[in-house]
C-alpha cells in the first residue's frame, strides 16, 4: 500500500492539501480520517469538500454534535473534469458514538448504498465492511500549526 506523506505548516496549507486530495476522489469512495483531537481532520475536510465544489470551506464545520453533515457536489460544466458527475458528500464524526445501535441510527449504510463520497472522522471506533475504494488519512501534530499527513490508498477486498 503506497503511502503519500506530507508536512503542512499552517491551516492554509492543510486546506490546500485537502483540495489536492479532492482531485483524486471519484465516487463511490470512503475516506477514513484518523488522528488525535485537534490534529486537523476537520481542517483537511474543509479543503476536500470545498475542493469538490460541494460547499465553501467556511460552511464546513465539525459534525461532532450533529454527527453527519450532507453536502451536494454539483455536476461540473466541463464533462472532462475528473469529478464530472453530481453526487452527495457525507462528513461523519464518530467521536461521540458509543454503540453499534448509535452507529446504525446515523444512516451510514444508506450513504454507502449510493454513489457518494463518505468522509469519516474517528473511523477506528467501528469496523466498516464495504467493497468501496477506501482512502485512509492519518494526521499527527508536529508542533505548533505543523501537521504530518499520511495518505494511504487501501486495497479493495473482494
Amino acid at each position: 500500500m503506497p503511502v503519500d506523506e506530507i508536512i503542512t505548516h499552517s491551516y492554509e496549507e492543510t486546506i490546500a492539501k485537502g483540495r489536492e486530495i479532492a482531485t483524486k476522489l471519484i465516487p463511490p469512495i470512503l475516506v477514513l480520517l484518523k488522528g488525535d483531537l485537534g490534529s486537523g481532520k476537520t481542517t483537511l475536510t474543509k479543503g476536500i469538500i470545498s475542493g469538490l465544489g460541494a460547499a465553501r470551506e467556511e460552511d464546513v464545520t465539525s459534525p461532532t454534535f450533529n454527527l453527519v453533515h450532507e453536502f451536494r457536489m454539483e455536476k461540473k460544466t466541463n464533462a472532462s473534469e475528473q469529478n464530472a458527475r453530481a453526487c452527495k458528500v457525507y462528513h461523519v464524526d464518530l467521536y461521540r458514538i458509543d454503540s453499534f445501535h448509535d452507529l446504525e441510527s446515523l444512516g451510514i449504510e444508506d450513504a454507502l448504498s449510493e454513489k457518494a463520497i463518505v468522509i469519516i472522522e474517528w473511523p477506528e471506533r467501528f469496523t466498516f465492511r464495504t467493497d468501496w475504494p477506501t482512502m485512509e488519512i492519518h494526521l499527527d501534530h508536529a508542533g505548533g500549526d505543523t501537521r504530518r499527513i499520511a495518505v494511504k490508498d487501501l486495497t479493495i477486498k473482494k
